[in-house]
């Protein structure tokens, strides 16, 4: 089943003198379950194409299909309405709200959606263990480790069972135990709970888990190329 579906989808930057076409023309479509990653040299337009699906930025033109939806058609409200509700994040910077207890952070969206208590705490105690970070949750993000602090992210862009997870860079500020570690939850978590994992990322560590390979080059998907079972 399709979770996301782009058509050709166009993002160009004018700011300067001279145009950029980011994305220049992408068609793609990602199923229930894959562990994609987006890769190609810096500034090939990975992060501009994470953030279009994510609905973080708008397209100059084109369509980004979800559920069926055509996103790029939302007001900001409603796009902030649609992302909370199927959308997670994971960022290479954490993003972590400092003065929130770990499990504060995690269960954060799910405070947003207004579920209640007993649903967030079972759902929280379930993914802290199933990550690895049980016994963390009522401690604030700055006596974690990046590792702990990573894994945190990741149960907050869990917690409410999006459609998918986009990741940019997620691994970036990890050393290799650390990055080892938390692919090794992110496969486990996609193969057993068969959810979708989108990465825009040039670590090799990665790139070597991904079962799909989503090459870009200029704005342009020069390589997609899916592992053989």
């Amino acid at each position: 089943m399709k979770v996301i579906e782009t058509k050709e989808l166009f993002k160009t930057y004018t700011e300067t003198e001279v145009e950029v076409k980011a994305v220049n023309g992408i068609s793609l479509s990602f199923t229930e379950g894959e562990f994609a990653a987006i890769v190609g040299p810096s500034g090939c337009g990975k992060t501009t194409l994470l953030n279009l699906l994510g609905g973080l930025d708008k397209p100059t033109s084109g369509s980004i299909i979800i559920d069926g939806k055509d996103i790029s058609s939302l007001s900001s409200r409603q796009m902030i309405d649609f992302r909370m509700n199927n959308i997670g994040f994971v960022f290479q910077a954490y993003n972590l709200i400092p003065v929130l207890t770990a499990k504060e952070n995690a269960e954060f969206i799910m405070n947003l959606q207004k579920k209640p208590k007993a649903e967030r705490e079972a759902r929280i105690s379930e993914l802290f263990k199933a990550i690895g970070i049980e016994g963390k949750e009522n401690i604030r993000p700055s006596r974690l480790s990046g590792g702990q602090q990573q894994r945190v992210a990741v149960a907050r862009a869990l917690a409410s069972k999006p459609k998918f997870i986009l990741a940019d860079e997620p691994t970036a500020n990890l050393d290799s135990k650390a990055t080892t570690e938390l692919l090794d939850i992110m496969r486990k978590l996609n193969e057993e709970e068969n959810i979708t994992f989108i990465f825009a990322t040039h670590d090799q560590r990665v790139i070597d888990r991904a079962k799909r390979i989503i090459n870009l080059d200029d704005g342009i998907v020069v390589k997609d190329e899916t592992e053989v079972v």
